[in-house]
């Protein structure tokens, strides 16, 4: 009978001997539902049971977006600096060797290209795991000389947008990154090269104040939290109750701020028609 009683009392595991879980094996989305990490992979990061978009990064989007996740970075090495010397509870300087620790990135934006449904395309795409994925002097020169390769190339520029809007460490640095980027855009567009602005969630401040509302055609991935100013801050500055599913990406396509919203598993199919379309060419399957 020993296979079901207790032979010998208290926990005989050494402390070496004992093990962890292992991080990551699951995942919960915001409405209680479990799914493992890997179907939630191979279901392009939407969890299965509630259809929630799990917030991905540039890596997850690359590899959803670029044919065999085959890309070459541009400017991979580019590093914000610390010329206001900026101090609030730390220094700017701590914040940023403590991001580029926790999530092995150099900045809140990777810039690349490659082919997508056998197509160039240039994608810039914000990563919000670094510092809120806030506005700061890299993000914006990054983002400027993605635009400058898609010039000189003729290639498509795609912007993915998830930040929660200007780097306060940078101040007027980073507010100047809005003029600097919509001005590159207008370049762009002089040049008769189609732009697709992709809104994730979040794409708040400074972010939506410029160029993730300038695209040809703006999209975004259902249930996204978009605007300038968060639900809180406008309730409190109107003083008034906000509609219901306000700044959701669903709210603004019905106002006209969006031309379409889409399922993350349809991104990639959709994106190229829409540049298939704008650009006049043949629709690829």
């Amino acid at each position: 009978m020993a296979w079901f009683k207790r032979k010998e009392k208290g926990i005989q595991t050494t402390t070496e001997e004992k093990k962890d879980t292992p991080k990551g094996l699951w995942y919960k989305s915001p409405t209680g539902k479990i799914v493992g990490a890997e179907e939630l992979e191979k279901n392009f990061y939407v969890s299965p049971e509630d259809d929630y978009h799990v917030r991905i990064g540039s890596k997850e989007y690359f590899s959803i977006l670029f044919d065999d996740n085959k890309f070459e970075e541009l400017d991979p090495n580019l590093t914000s600096k610390d010329p206001l010397k900026f101090v609030d509870t730390k220094k700017y300087t701590d914040r940023l060797k403590e991001a580029r620790e926790k999530t092995r990135l150099k900045d809140a934006v990777r810039t690349a290209v490659g082919k997508s449904m056998g197509k160039d395309l240039v994608i810039a795409c914000m990563d919000f795991a670094f510092i809120g994925g806030s506005m700061g002097s890299v993000v914006g020169e990054k983002i400027a000389r993605a635009i400058d390769y898609s010039i000189k190339n003729k290639v498509p520029f795609l912007m993915i947008s998830k930040s929660g809007g200007a780097r306060m460490m940078e101040a007027a640095l980073s507010l100047m990154q809005l003029a600097k980027t919509s001005a590159k855009l207008a370049q762009l567009a002089d040049a008769g090269i189609p732009y697709i602005s992709l809104c994730t969630d979040p794409t708040t401040g400074g972010t939506t104040a410029s160029y993730a509302m300038l695209g040809d055609i703006n999209i975004a991935e259902p249930g996204a939290l978009i605007g300038f100013a968060g639900p809180r801050v406008v309730r409190e500055a109107t003083g008034q109750d906000l509609p219901a599913g306000f700044q959701t990406s669903e709210f603004l396509q019905e106002h006209g701020f969006l031309d379409f919203i889409s399922h993350r598993k349809d991104l990639k199919k959709n994106i190229n028609l829409y540049l298939d379309l704008i650009q006049n060419q043949e629709v690829r399957s």
